[in-house]
């Protein structure tokens, strides 16, 4: 893929001889959280990555052209506050090739590349999903249809609380994408510990589930899977507190007409305000913690390639 991807020489060799390697995304670097903690996360999930035994592959587009795996440079310039990177999901991409963009990539967007880079598990803080109120607007995250297509392993805390996390499981159904606990039974809640869906199937370990997405690919080949990591314990948000915020946050975009792809961005920011910073400490937490495991899971996963 030399010809569409830059892939950095770390990563290059790590996937070269079989050693395990994490995706990580650019939009909570870009547009998921403020300066500087922006930057500083970035650093604290490469490095969580990197402690557990893997090689770190932050993953975004400069002027066109698709990075796997980015040098500080790299990282500032996303992180900067008067960034120049759109936020880009999978339909994005050719059009920031041809015109020379610059792209912070989705969950979607960020498993495709790690796909077609050779890479087949990625860490991220929660996925995208069915947002509350889509029988009156269909907002529908890419992130889910790309599950259904592209086999790549998500490691999330399940998805962001500020959507409607029982109509996104019964969608991942019915695309037939696994969702596996890790540790749970329990749907996670983003910064909560739990919602009230459940998962397909509970894991106990980071190699039981290297054994399941092997087996899924050999029956389904298209497909990735969701791996369901809570949130730790001691910087968990009690739920019914987050919905409190949510709820205001919602009627604060519907009265500043904000909608489509802006909308995750701004709740997110919303409710960090309206938290009091409480949220984001739990957001880098949670995301800090789902890289750790994707390291674990992604060594799991090498070793049984390898056997």
């Amino acid at each position: 893929m030399s010809d569409l991807l830059d892939i950095a020489p770390e990563v290059a060799a790590a996937l070269a001889e079989g050693r395990p390697v994490v995706a990580l995304e650019s939009t909570i670097i870009a547009h998921g959280l403020p300066w500087p903690d922006n930057l500083e996360t970035a650093r604290l999930l490469e490095q969580a990555v990197r402690d557990h035994g893997a090689v770190p592959a932050t993953i975004a587009v400069f002027a066109g052209r698709p990075r796997i795996g980015l040098d500080e440079a790299a990282l500032r310039a996303l992180a900067a506050p008067d960034g120049t990177f759109a936020k880009a999901t999978t339909r994005d991409l050719g059009a920031l090739r041809v015109q020379g963009g610059n792209g912070a990539t989705t969950v979607a967007a960020t498993m495709r590349l790690a796909h077609l880079a050779g890479i087949a598990v990625f860490a991220t803080g929660g996925i995208g999903g069915v947002h509350r109120g889509w029988s009156g607007h269909m907002d529908v995250s890419a992130d889910l249809y790309e599950l259904a297509r592209t086999p790549v392993a998500v490691v999330c805390a399940g998805a962001k609380t500020i959507l409607d996390v029982p109509a996104t499981l019964e969608l991942l159904e019915s695309l037939g994408v696994p969702v596996i606990g890790y540790r749970c039974d329990a749907f996670p809640g983003f910064y909560a510990a739990e919602t009230d869906g459940a998962v397909q199937t509970r894991a106990e370990t980071v190699g039981e589930i290297a054994g399941i997405l092997a087996a899924n690919r050999a029956i389904a080949p298209a497909s990735g899977a969701v791996v369901a990591v809570p949130p730790p314990a001691d910087t968990a948000l009690d739920r019914g507190e987050v919905e409190g915020w949510i709820a205001a946050a919602l009627r604060n975009a519907a009265e500043e007409g904000v909608f489509g792809k802006a909308t995750t961005p701004y709740l997110l920011a919303r409710i960090v305000e309206l938290s009091e910073g409480r949220s984001l400490a739990a957001n880098v937490a949670l995301a800090r913690n789902n890289a750790a495991v994707a390291a674990e899971l992604a060594t799991a996963v090498a070793a049984l390639s390898r056997r």
